[in-house]
């Protein structure tokens, strides 16, 4: 008979140990910064006529034309809208990648390359998701999208985002030993921590957005272009009010074919100039570099961390 006093145990992933995000130690960014901020700038290949995808409308029958055509836009006009508005800004991005779209589209990721952003995968389409794979399946999976990238940019990626943030059981033990050093698809804490994997092995999941993220925001939520710039605002300010007292991380997750729309794309214009007006206080880069800062710490610093 079980004690009615004792807490339940319930079922969990053993990746990581709760931490009060108030109760680690400090740390700062580069020049003494509190606050790290990435752009996350998703770039989706989609399959006619099948598959999943994200929708403008509720889609009918296959072949979907306006849902795939509302996607594809992205490729062909939001993306190079959104280029030239980094240009403007002097913003570098981190690039999530299919690797379908090197196919699809390679002058995209040569104009990425030249501005010489941070890729990563992002598997090899968002018509699938990688967690419902049996783990074989899903190794092959990681291993098609890594050597496409590789071939293309001249070495593998280290970080990575599953297709519709899509995990299983052994996701995080597959990327290690695939070689990434730290993967996006966890939404837990504002500041970087270590998941343990199997094998006495480790990845670092960096924080990113599912708030400030214009699928969740536009699509889901259906907030307006302006409401979702408010946000990023606010955000912002909040966090480099916060990061007074503890180093923080800032996502913004982009996706062409919505705020690469003119009307959201002028408003993400104006909350991205927000930013940097104030980019003296903050650092702005890329996921990679935070994840390889973070990495060089003292053990004992990062949750999950030997000794932390």
């Amino acid at each position: 008979m079980s004690d009615a006093s004792t807490p339940p145990v319930l079922p969990s992933h053993g990746r990581y140990a709760y931490s009060a995000i108030t109760r680690r130690p400090v740390y700062d960014w580069p020049e003494g910064k509190r606050l790290a901020l990435y752009l996350g700038v998703n770039l989706e290949h989609f399959a006619f006529g099948t598959g999943l995808g994200a929708e403008l409308a509720p889609g009918g029958p296959q072949p979907d034309v306006l849902n795939y055509a509302w996607r594809d836009y992205g490729n062909r006009v939001g993306v190079w809208r959104m280029i030239e508005l980094f240009d403007q800004l002097c913003l570098p991005t981190s690039v999530l990648v299919n690797s379908s779209i090197y196919a699809y589209c390679p002058e995209v990721m040569e104009a990425f390359r030249a501005r010489g952003d941070e890729i990563l995968g992002h598997g090899r389409t968002n018509s699938e998701r990688q967690g419902i794979l049996e783990e074989a399946g899903e190794k092959t999976l990681i291993e098609e999208t890594t050597a496409v990238i590789r071939a293309a940019e001249g070495k593998a990626p280290k970080g990575w985002l599953g297709p519709w943030i899509s995990q299983s059981h052994v996701t995080p033990d597959l990327l290690a030993e695939a070689g990434y050093t730290y993967l996006l698809d966890w939404c837990q804490d504002d500041q970087p921590i270590w998941f343990a994997t199997r094998n006495n092995g480790r990845i670092l999941s960096l924080p990113y957005p599912q708030e400030l993220n214009d699928i969740p925001a536009i699509v889901a939520r259906k907030d307006s272009a302006s409401q979702f710039a408010d946000m990023i605002i606010d955000q912002f300010d909040e966090m480099l009010e916060q990061s007074k007292a503890m180093p923080l991380v800032m996502g913004i997750a982009l996706h062409p074919y919505i705020v690469g729309q003119p009307y959201r794309l002028r408003q993400l214009r104006r909350a991205l100039a927000h930013i940097v007006a104030k980019r003296d206080e903050v650092w702005v880069t890329t996921a990679g570099a935070i994840a390889a800062h973070v990495a060089a710490l003292p053990e004992g610093i990062i949750p999950g961390s030997r000794g932390a």
